[in-house]
């Protein structure tokens, strides 16, 4: 398990992958990945909450959002989707898919 590496918490969120996870799979489906932040400042993945049998379930309600607020998350969504595009050409190109198949 050594050769696992693995994404700093404080990054995966700043960057938006936390967002752009919860915002395109998660909320959906009424879930939230949650990151906690302990009294040093540490981030870590805290569980994920479940509103599952709420009809909304969850969502960031970015357009009633500050300014401030839809300016990052518009960057952040065009980070992710600039990730992806690059991430599913070398994966289609490598092993002849983006997403994997089940079957």
């Amino acid at each position: 398990m050594s050769d696992i590496k693995r994404i700093d918490i404080k990054e995966f969120r700043e960057q938006g992958y936390l967002q752009e996870a919860n915002r395109r799979f998660f909320h959906p489906l009424g879930l939230a990945l949650e990151v906690v932040v302990d009294d040093d400042g540490n981030e870590k993945l805290g569980g994920v909450w479940d509103y599952r049998e709420d009809d909304q379930g969850v969502y960031y309600d970015i357009k009633n959002s500050d300014r401030k607020r839809k300016k990052r998350f518009r960057k952040n969504e065009k980070f992710i989707d600039k990730q992806m595009y690059k991430k599913s050409e070398s994966r289609i190109k490598n092993l002849g898919f983006d997403i994997e198949p089940t079957s």
